[in-house]
């Protein structure tokens, strides 16, 4: 079919025959072809997911350890030291 778009070639290696044969079983109407497609469409919704999950979990990281220094120096620390930094 002609295109303007760029083709790209896959060799079917055993592990690429193999994910396409999964493939076929999701989606058993399709072309080996259209099931390259198929696969990288999948994959991509799913790593979407993830990197949603993966900035959720880093934010509530970030949420978690905030504050966590907090009162460390207790609350005299900075009084403390300028009283002896010259006037």
């Amino acid at each position: 079919m002609p295109t303007t778009r760029p083709r790209h070639i896959v060799t079917e290696t055993d592990d690429v025959a193999a994910a396409l044969d999964r493939a076929a079983r999701r989606w058993p109407a399709e072309s080996r072809g259209r099931l390259v497609a198929r696969v990288l469409q999948d994959w991509s919704r799913h790593a979407e997911g993830q990197e949603r999950a993966d900035a959720h979990d880093r934010v509530a990281a970030v949420r978690e350890a905030a504050g966590a220094g907090a009162g460390y120096y207790g609350s005299t620390y900075l009084a403390d030291q300028r009283q002896e930094w010259p006037s």
